[in-house]
């Protein structure tokens, strides 16, 4: 294979990584539902509910280690799902590529 085809290959499967991280969802809950949290395969939050019931000034950390928890749990199945995508594209398994 020549040079110019590796170099064209290489960037097809770079932009397939890069669609599949997009693409890849992950979605948690935290406070038993209080809080929901949706990410992308790059770790950006695309969603964030939170009940009213949780809001109270005076328990302002605990919503925040809700809300830390949803995101973070999101974020991991988002990288999850996106890193078996790309093991199914490229068809080995790639460890330390996330």
């Amino acid at each position: 294979m020549r040079q110019a085809d590796l170099l064209r290959k290489a960037q097809e499967i770079q932009k397939k990584m890069a669609d599949i991280m997009a693409a890849a969802r992950g979605q948690a809950a935290s406070g038993g539902g209080m809080v929901k949290a949706v990410a992308d395969g790059n770790g950006t939050i695309l969603e964030l509910k939170i009940e009213r019931e949780v809001i109270d000034p005076e328990e302002s950390q605990m919503l925040e280690d809700l809300v830390i928890a949803a995101v973070n749990e999101a974020r991991r199945k988002a990288k999850q799902a996106a890193q078996a995508e790309v093991q199914k594209v490229i068809g080995i398994p790639f460890p330390g590529l996330f």
